[in-house]
């Protein structure tokens, strides 16, 4: 049976949420232009063992209120002591990679692991001319000037949205995923988020998974390398065969990587 949608109200916003499965927790955060719809294969696979739980960022998906990640941040605690009062597992891709790390820096032992996948650059750098980053301002520049339908043409072929190996169901979701995004952040930017502050980093002992594809981009390998070397406690995983979302790509790797890291902060929570 499909899982049904409900809402969640923090302030301003309100969060759609679906949840199923029992047993640890694991609290999902989709990234950028995407929605919880993005992890319709890790539910899938991970419910049978596992209480799944994921929503739509604010602005993002089916849910209300004004997009921002301080925001996402703040919802993020909250859907963790609303759903998930146990200590859960988050895990975070891209965008919502920073969100779910920046929670577990505001809240020091809330977590009993956090897998980061395709993580941004957290020390604020700039990305450089042909790293295959983007430029958030000349999407803003785009979509004022031609519209959200131009930015979702220009978007779709961004390297970080190409899918490598993934089935017709994984590129008929991200479709209809894109098709939802209804671009209010671009409409009405918030300030960049405050650099990673390193020394949080080090005092950050929370098991740490970070991923990324095989041909992740060259930006998002580099930050992930500077994770990996600043956290304590940090494994990283390439998943050959995949880019940005290899979640979609190779579910069955990604699926598998994840469980193993879930097995063994389940057990050592027990």
């Amino acid at each position: 049976m499909q899982p049904r949608d409900e809402y969640l109200r923090f302030g301003d916003a309100c969060l759609r949420h679906r949840e199923e499965g029992a047993g640890p927790v694991v609290v999902f955060v989709h990234g950028w232009t995407l929605d919880l719809d993005a992890w319709e294969p890790q539910a899938a696979a991970l419910s049978r063992d596992f209480r799944v739980v994921r929503y739509d960022r604010r602005g993002f998906g089916l849910s209300g209120g004004e997009p921002g990640l301080a925001a996402d941040v703040r919802d993020l605690a909250q859907v963790l002591d609303r759903l998930a009062p146990a200590r859960p597992v988050v895990v975070g891709h891209s965008q919502g990679a920073r969100v779910a790390l920046a929670c577990a820096l505001a809240h020091p032992g809330r977590l009993t692991g956090l897998v980061l996948d395709g993580p941004p650059d957290q020390a604020g750098a700039a990305a450089d001319a042909g790293d295959g980053d983007f430029s958030l301002a000349e999407y803003r520049d785009l979509v004022a000037a031609r519209g959200v339908d131009a930015f979702r043409d220009a978007w779709r072929a961004h390297p970080l949205m190409r899918l490598y190996s993934a089935g017709p169901d994984a590129v008929r979701l991200l479709s209809c995923m894109l098709a939802r995004y209804p671009a209010r952040d671009l409409a009405s930017p918030e300030p960049a988020p405050a650099p990673a502050d390193a020394a949080a980093l080090a005092r950050l002992t929370v098991p740490v998974l970070v991923i990324n594809g095989e041909f992740e981009t060259i930006s998002r390998r580099r930050a992930a390398d500077a994770l990996v070397r600043a956290l304590p406690e940090a494994e990283h995983v390439i998943l050959q065969g995949a880019g940005h979302l290899p979640n979609l790509d190779d579910p069955d790797a990604y699926n598998g990587a994840l469980r193993a890291f879930l097995d063994r902060r389940a057990r050592a929570a027990a």
